[in-house]
């Protein structure tokens, strides 16, 4: 897969959880945070913060940042 370029863009198709989990990887975070649905079913979280409170914080500017791409698409 050497060939394989990642481009810069918003795109409706599924990516593989890996490919995405990879390019998180080369960013420095503060903090971070993983949700996911595993392949049985079962949801999964793991946070690098402790206080619940941030991770909320950090959700709900996510959402309300994905909402603002979703009305200028």
């Amino acid at each position: 897969m050497s060939n394989v370029v990642d481009l810069p863009v918003i795109t409706c198709l599924p990516l593989d959880p890996k490919r995405v989990i990879a390019g998180a990887a080369k960013h420095e975070f503060k903090r971070v945070m993983i949700i996911g649905v595993l392949k049985d079913g079962d949801e999964y979280f793991a946070s690098s913060d402790p206080d619940g409170g941030t991770l909320l914080w950090d959700m709900e500017r996510t959402r309300h940042a994905l909402m603002k791409v979703a009305d200028d698409a």
